[in-house]
């Protein structure tokens, strides 16, 4: 079951209710106490039953409509984000021919000058004297005539080739303009979207966690009314002992995942700690080194710095950090997709983490987005200074932990490595969105001193 999904319509679906609908009234559970009252008359225990058969309907009903919305418009918030990344992209790459073009057409230009002022030296002086003085003189001259008439059409050529070039630059950017105004639309459309999904998103784990609340004990309620008048009050301590089987259960997950979460906040800390050590130890070395040096009357020697662990959690002293472990198994850029076969833009790195393990985020920052994104599966995105954003896909189902509008720091635990999504195996899709649109990770992250190679 998919908790948090993503994109937008379901405003209020906890409360039984759907984006641009008319409220419904919330549902109504019987008590014990109704249960116990229709057991001994006939006429109410089928009415209680055929009750409490509807409550159960509606209550998986909801569920599903609830979830598949928010599925659908997380689905749409991944399509609107792709169509302004694609956009972005396609905006700086007119920039960057108009310019090329700009600077052909100025080099071309300038060929053309000296061209001409090398013709309008050449071309000085009496021509006529020199033909009369001597008939060599005027062979030379008809042989330079002719050079010049050469140098002139290859000049006009040049010039002509500089005039196409400035044309081609100043239609260049004017496409490059109008896609710029095109990507300020898409990347607004990619906002909405993206607010429309965490509402959905949040609607649809408010039903999920009332039916789970509720399904249990509307149960066991039915079960104590469909038995019939010989069965005792045992059928409720057994209805009851399912409900408190199901909430051990529950907190029995949640304390492994406490645990689990608990773990790695350790390793992380323990992590930092040995980098803090080793960063002492080489700082200690580096001035006894320096101490030497001085003391040799030779310069002082440049200390070096530990190059960061794969580890989760890892960071160089910048505020960026590694956010989850494994290699890469999927490179940045151009790709086909290995489950529908096609080829597609792939919008970040992905890690092979193992199932279940640790996802941290890999800088202090605003949690903007937590649900579904389509082929990404369980997402979430970050909001970090400077513009720059970082997003973790194919969370396991029910393995987010942290919250919209919540601050995080670097290597703070925020889900758990999953499947979800398009996706053959656990792994983490890591993205890293810079002014809004995708870069490489590796280069990105490589420039503040955290390695995922």
């Amino acid at each position: 079951m998919r908790l948090p999904l993503v994109l937008a319509t379901v405003a209020a679906l906890a409360a039984g209710t759907l984006v641009d609908a008319a409220p419904a009234s919330a549902a109504t559970y019987p008590s014990w106490e109704d249960v116990l009252a229709a057991r001994g008359q006939e006429t109410a225990t089928a009415a209680q039953v055929s009750e409490l058969q509807s409550l159960l309907t509606g209550l998986r009903s909801r569920v599903q409509e609830a979830e598949a919305e928010a599925e659908r418009l997380g689905t749409e918030f991944q399509q609107a984000q792709q169509r302004a990344d694609r956009a972005a992209e396609k905006e700086s790459r007119l920039r960057a021919d108009a310019d090329e073009h700009t600077r052909t057409a100025s080099d071309s230009a300038a060929q053309a000058g000296q061209l001409a002022a090398q013709l309008a030296r050449t071309g000085s002086g009496s021509m006529t004297a020199t033909l009369l003085a001597d008939g060599d003189s005027a062979r030379d001259l008809l042989y330079g005539l002719g050079s010049m008439s050469k140098l002139t059409e290859q000049a006009e050529r040049i010039e002509a080739t500089a005039v196409a070039d400035a044309g081609v630059a100043r239609a260049l950017t004017a496409q490059a303009d109008r896609a710029a105004a095109a990507l300020t639309s898409l990347a607004e459309e990619s906002q909405d979207r993206m607010a429309q999904a965490q509402q959905a998103s949040t609607a649809a784990q408010s039903v999920v966690d009332e039916q789970q609340a509720n399904e249990a004990r509307v149960q066991a309620q039915l079960a104590t009314l469909t038995t019939g008048r010989q069965h005792t009050e045992a059928e409720f301590a057994e209805g009851e002992a399912v409900r408190e089987a199901a909430e051990a259960e529950a907190a029995r997950v949640a304390a492994e995942q406490a645990e689990q979460a608990r773990q790695a906040e350790q390793a992380r800390q323990a992590e930092q700690a040995r980098q803090a050590e080793q960063a002492r130890q080489a700082e200690q070395a580096r001035q006894a080194a320096a101490r030497a040096a001085a003391a040799a009357g030779s310069a002082q020697p440049t200390a070096t710095t530990p190059a960061p662990s794969a580890g989760v959690g890892t960071g160089s002293g910048s505020g960026w950090v590694r956010p989850a472990g494994g290699g890469i198994s999927s490179t940045y850029g151009w790709r086909i997709n290995p489950v529908s076969g096609n080829r597609a833009f792939h919008d970040g790195v992905d890690l092979a983490s193992g199932c279940s393990t640790a996802i941290v985020a890999a800088s202090a920052g605003t949690v903007e987005y937590v649900g579904w994104f389509g082929g990404y599966g369980n997402y979430v995105r970050i909001a970090h200074s400077g513009g720059v954003s970082t997003a973790y896909g194919h969370i396991v189902a029910g393995g987010f932990r942290v919250q919209p509008g919540q601050h995080v720091e670097a290597g703070t635990l925020i889900a758990l490595v999953g499947s979800t999504g398009n996706s053959t195996g656990c792994h983490l899709h890591f993205e890293a969105r810079p002014g809004g649109s995708t870069v490489d990770p590796v280069p990105f992250l490589a420039a503040r001193g955290v390695s995922l190679r």
